[in-house]
C-alpha cells in the first residue's frame, strides 16, 4: 500500500512537472528571467540571447507574421520563406486556372525570375519588445471607472508610440497582456514584396484534408516556399520586378538528422487567440451551449460544399479555400468538446476555483475585493445565454457560410458610405469596389451555395428562437409554401446583384445607380432583414453584457497572479510573437490506444486511394517509395513525414518552425491533435500534442518530387548530432 501511495504521489509530482515544462506561449523577451534554465534543463543547448536578442543577430530575426495569419521563417541568406500550405493555399490558388492548375499539380519556380508576386502578401518582423506598463498605465488608478481608465490607457497608448524610438520604414504597436494588466510595445518591419517560389501538389500538401485534419497519426507534407523581396538598400518596398531578396539577419540552418522521442523542441511564432485563464461557466457555456450550435451548422454547410467539390473540378478549385476555412473551426470544436470532457476539464477548473475562493476567504483584504468574483461570472453567463444563442446561430448562418449572406453584408457598406457622405465619396471607391466583385464572383457558384442556403434556412426557422427571427422572412419563407429549395431559388432568382455583368454595369453608371440597384434588391432586403435582427437589440444586449464580463476577466487575472504567488503566469496569445517548448512524445488518447511520435513514408502509401479527393498519390511519390529513392532524407531506410510534440499552439502558429536544442530548423509546425484542441482553454499535457511536418521530407519533396533541388543548395543544412 505504502508502495502505491509513493508511485502515485511521484506520478502526481512528474504530472505537474511536465505540464508546467510544456505549457504556455512565453514572451521572448522575458525567457532568461522566466524560461531559460528549465528549459536548458530539458536538452536545450542555447542561452535566451541566442533566442531573443536586439544587439545580434538570434533566432526571432528569422521569424515572421505571414500576411497575419500564419508564421514562416527565413531558410535562407537570400530571403527564403517556408511556411504551410494552407497558409499559402490562397495564393496558390490565385495563380492557377484549369489550364495550369498550379493548386492541384505543383509549382517549381526553377529561378528567380519565375516566382511569383503576390499583391496583398506581406512578412513582418519584429525588431525589438518593450514593457512599457507603467507608461501607458500613468495616471490610472484602482478606483476608476473603467470608461475613465480606458480613456487615460488610449491617451498614454498613443502617446507612448508616438515617443518610441524606430527608424521611419519601420512600425509600432502596443498590445496589452494579462487582460490588460500588462502592456508591451512592439517595433516592427514589414515587407510587401513576397513572392510565391514552390508548392507541392494539393495531394500531398492537403494530403488527408478533412479525414486527417485534427487527427494524429497524419502524414501530410503541409508546406510552401515563398521568398521575400527588399529594395535595393535591403530595406522594405513595395513591389517591384528589380527588387532583391532580401539579406536577413538572421536565418535558420536547416538540420538532417531529425527529432527523437523526449528531444527538446521550441516553436516560435505569432500564436493568433487563447483564452486560458477562464472561469468554469465559460468553459461550460463554450463547450455545452456555443459549440454544439456550430457544429450543427456546419455539418450542414460542409455536406453540401464536399459533395459538391467531388463531383466537380471547378468547383474543387473555386471552393477548397473556403471549404477548409469552414472545416478547420468545425473539427476543432469537436476536438474541443471532446478534449474538455475527456480530461474532465470543467470539474478541474472548479477544482482550481474551490482553491481560490478558500484563500480569498481566508485573507480579508482579497475577500472584500475578489470575494464575488466566480459568482458573478456565473450569474452573467446565465444572463447571456439567450443572446448569446441568437449571435451565433445568425453570425453562422449571415457571417459565415452563405456567401449571398456575406456578400450583400459587404455592399451595405456601400449603402452605408453613401447615406452618410453622398455619391462622391463613392466615386474613388468603385475601382476597389469593382475588384472585390470580380474576386467574388471568380469564385462563386451559386447553385452551390443555393443549396447551403436551402439547408441553413432550415436551421434558422427551426432551431433559432423566433424572437431573434425576421419577420420580412417569415413572411417570405410562406410565400415559399415553406419549402427550404423553394425558398432558396425564389431568393436567387429574383436577385440581380449575384449576376456580374449587372453588377458591372450599375458601377460603370455611377454611384446613383449603384444604390439604387442594391436597395431595390430582393435579396440584399430579405438578407439585411435577418443580419439586422444580429445588429440590433440582441447584439447590443449581447455586448453590454460581454463588457461587463470583460471587466470581470481583468479583475479576475489580476486577482488569480494574487493569490496564486506561486504559480508562473503566462500571457494568453494575441497575435504577438510567443515561444512554446517542450519535447517530441507520443500519447494515450483512449484505453489501448498508444500513438508513437513519428510516422513515414509507408504510412502515406498504406492510405493511398486512387483518384480520391483526400487521398491519392501522384505517380511520381510512388515511383520513389518504390525505388526508396529518398536521397540523403531517409533515417535507417526509412523516409520520416510527421511528429508530434508538447508545444502548446494555437492557430497563428501554422508555418512556425520547430527548431531542436542547437537553433536549428527540423520540422514545421501545422496542426494539433484532435483531442487536443482545447488547449486554447484548458491545457492538458496528457493529451495535448502539436503536429509537424519533418523538415526532411519536406526537402525530399522540394528535390527529389519537384525536381527543385536548387533551393535546397541555397540552404545551410547541417548535422548537429553527429
Amino acid at each position: 500500500m505504502m508502495k502505491r501511495l509513493f508511485l502515485l504521489t511521484a506520478l502526481v509530482i512528474w504530472g505537474l512537472q511536465f505540464s508546467r515544462a510544456t505549457e504556455g506561449m512565453w514572451l521572448p523577451l522575458l525567457l532568461q528571467q522566466l524560461n531559460e534554465a528549465e528549459m536548458q534543463s530539458m536538452g536545450m543547448k542555447m542561452t535566451a540571447e541566442d533566442i531573443y536578442s536586439v544587439n545580434q543577430g538570434s533566432l526571432k530575426d528569422a521569424i515572421v507574421h505571414f500576411g497575419g495569419f500564419c508564421t514562416a521563417e527565413v531558410i535562407s541568406s537570400q530571403g527564403l520563406l517556408l511556411t504551410n500550405h494552407h497558409c499559402g493555399d490562397d495564393f496558390i490558388q490565385s495563380h492557377s486556372t484549369l489550364e495550369k492548375n498550379y493548386y492541384q499539380d505543383g509549382f517549381w519556380a526553377m529561378s528567380k525570375s519565375e516566382e511569383l508576386p503576390n499583391p496583398g502578401l506581406f512578412a513582418t518582423f519584429i525588431v525589438r519588445i518593450e514593457d512599457v506598463t507603467d507608461k501607458v498605465l500613468e495616471n490610472v488608478t484602482a478606483e476608476m471607472h473603467y470608461k475613465e481608465r480606458q480613456a487615460w490607457v488610449s491617451r498614454n497608448t498613443e502617446r507612448v508610440k508616438s515617443e518610441a524610438l524606430r527608424e521611419a520604414y519601420q512600425d509600432v504597436m502596443i498590445r496589452p497582456f494579462f487582460e490588460g494588466n500588462q502592456y508591451f510595445l512592439f517595433v516592427t518591419e514589414t515587407y510587401r514584396d513576397v513572392r510565391l517560389v514552390a508548392a507541392p501538389p494539393a495531394s500531398i500538401g492537403k494530403f488527408g484534408a478533412d479525414t486527417d485534419n485534427w487527427v494524429w497519426p497524419r502524414h501530410t507534407g503541409d508546406f510552401s516556399v515563398f521568398r521575400i523581396y527588399a529594395g535595393p538598400d535591403n530595406k522594405p518596398a513595395e513591389y517591384a520586378p528589380e527588387n532583391q531578396p532580401l539579406q536577413p539577419r538572421h536565418f535558420l540552418p536547416v538540420s538532417l538528422d531529425g527529432v527523437d522521442a523526449d528531444d527538446f523542441t521550441l516553436v516560435f511564432g505569432f500564436p493568433g487567440r487563447t483564452e486560458e485563464y477562464l472561469p468554469s461557466p465559460a468553459i461550460d457555456h463554450r463547450v455545452n451551449v456555443l459549440n454544439p450550435i456550430r457544429i450543427g451548422i456546419r455539418d450542414r454547410s460542409l455536406a453540401v460544399l464536399n459533395a459538391e467539390m467531388r463531383k466537380d473540378p471547378e468547383v474543387r478549385l473555386q471552393y477548397v479555400s473556403k471549404q477548409s476555412r469552414i472545416a478547420n473551426s468545425w473539427k476543432k470544436w469537436i476536438g474541443e468538446s471532446q478534449g474538455i470532457q475527456k480530461t474532465d476539464g470543467i470539474t478541474k477548473r472548479k477544482a482550481y476555483e474551490a482553491e481560490f475562493q478558500k484563500r480569498v476567504e481566508a485573507n480579508p483584504e482579497w475577500k472584500s475585493k475578489y470575494g464575488n468574483l466566480l459568482a458573478s461570472f456565473q450569474k452573467l453567463y446565465a444572463e447571456q445565454e439567450p443572446y448569446a444563442k441568437a449571435r451565433e446561430y445568425i453570425g453562422e448562418i449571415a457571417g459565415r457560410n452563405i456567401e449571398l449572406f456575406r456578400y450583400v453584408n459587404t455592399l451595405h457598406g456601400v449603402i452605408k458610405t453613401y447615406d452618410a457622405s453622398g455619391a462622391p465619396a463613392l466615386e474613388g471607391r468603385l475601382d476597389r469596389l469593382q475588384s472585390y466583385i470580380d474576386g467574388f464572383f471568380k469564385d462563386y457558384q451559386p447553385d452551390v451555395d443555393r443549396k447551403v442556403f436551402a439547408s441553413l434556412m432550415e436551421v434558422y426557422f427551426n432551431d433559432l428562437s423566433p424572437e431573434y427571427q425576421s419577420a420580412f422572412a417569415i413572411e417570405q419563407f410562406v410565400t415559399a409554401s415553406k419549402d427550404y429549395p423553394a425558398l432558396a431559388s425564389l431568393v436567387f432568382a429574383k436577385s440581380r446583384l449575384i449576376r456580374p455583368e449587372v453588377m458591372q454595369q450599375a458601377i460603370a453608371a455611377g454611384p446613383d445607380a449603384l444604390v439604387k440597384l442594391i436597395r431595390e434588391d430582393y435579396a440584399y432586403h430579405f438578407v439585411r432583414s435577418i443580419s439586422e435582427v444580429n445588429e440590433g437589440e440582441a447584439l447590443n444586449e449581447y455586448h453590454r453584457i460581454q463588457e461587463e464580463i470583460d471587466l470581470l476577466q481583468r479583475e479576475y487575472m489580476k486577482a488569480q497572479m494574487e493569490v496564486f504567488p506561486e504559480k508562473r503566469f503566462y500571457p494568453d496569445a494575441n497575435g504577438t510573437l510567443r515561444v512554446t517548448y517542450g519535447k517530441v512524445a507520443g500519447y494515450e488518447p483512449r484505453d489501448a490506444v498508444r500513438f508513437q511520435s513519428h510516422t513515414y513514408l509507408e504510412g502515406v502509401m498504406e492510405k493511398y486511394v486512387p483518384g480520391d479527393y483526400e487521398f491519392d498519390v501522384p505517380e511520381k511519390l510512388r515511383q520513389l517509395y518504390a525505388r526508396k529513392d529518398y536521397g540523403n532524407y531517409s533515417e535507417d531506410g526509412k523516409l520520416p513525414v510527421c511528429f508530434i510534440g508538447t508545444n502548446h499552439t494555437t492557430g497563428g502558429n501554422s508555418g512556425s518552425p520547430a527548431i531542436d536544442a542547437y537553433g536549428n530548423l527540423v520540422g514545421l509546425n501545422f496542426d494539433r491533435v484532435w483531442e487536443g484542441t482545447m488547449s486554447d482553454i484548458n491545457y492538458d499535457a496528457s493529451i495535448c500534442r502539436n503536429i509537424m511536418v519533418d523538415i526532411r521530407y519536406v526537402l525530399f519533396i522540394i528535390d527529389k518530387l519537384g525536381g527543385a533541388g536548387h533551393l535546397v543548395d541555397e540552404m545551410k543544412v547541417v548535422h548537429p548530432k553527429k
